[in-house]
């Protein structure tokens, strides 16, 4: 039992150069599962409500998560309060766009990549963030929680809400050659890993 519990462990902590490798640039859907998976936070960029910035593109660091790595579902959730500048500008536009990079992993580091390489992947969600409850609620605690576990303590009186980024586009750049596209069909019926032994 206590061998199976460290396997666990191992695989829900591992670096992703240790079990997983980065998929090949042609597999663009799984690139981008993959780049999401492995990010704990994202730029998120929305219409300001906000003087003197009102109508303008503002963006904003945001913890996320999809899930343990190595087992992510591909949506990004997010933990927000309506006390958060952004937060308040979702409540009047929902639409939103999301941006995550290698560069916040050791992957590009370690390669000698800059974050504006393309190499160093990253990519970009267009869509809206919807407010969610009920069983999916649950399993974005469970998600955020196990990444983020300073999230326990904050507090209480903020109103906190579970939230997700509902995919209409993705954008991927992974390579030279321009930015690319992802269909969310496409990209939640990509696996992100696969195993090497």
């Amino acid at each position: 039992m206590n061998t199976l519990l460290a396997a666990g462990l191992l695989l829900l902590f591992a670096m992703p150069g240790e079990l997983y490798r980065i998929p090949p640039h042609e597999e663009v859907a799984r690139m981008a599962r993959f780049v999401a998976n492995q990010c704990n936070w994202a730029s998120m960029a929305t219409i300001s409500t906000h003087e003197p910035v009102q109508g303008q593109p503002f963006s904003n660091a945001f913890s996320t998560s999809d899930g343990p790595v190595g087992s992510g579902t591909g949506v990004p959730y997010m933990y927000l309060t309506t006390m958060e500048i952004s937060v308040q500008d979702l409540k009047v536009n929902p639409q939103a766009s999301l941006s995550m990079s290698l560069a916040q992993t050791d992957f590009c580091k370690n390669q000698g990549y800059d974050p504006q390489d393309p190499l160093c992947a990253h990519i970009i969600f267009s869509g809206s963030v919807l407010e969610i409850n009920g069983t999916e609620a649950t399993f974005a605690k469970k998600a955020l929680f196990s990444r983020h576990p300073e999230m326990v303590d904050w507090p209480t009186d903020h109103n906190w809400f579970f939230a997700k980024m509902n995919i209409t586009k993705v954008w991927v750049l992974d390579y030279f050659g321009g930015v690319k596209t992802v269909t969310p069909e496409d990209y939640f019926k990509a696996t992100p890993y696969k195993r090497h032994h």
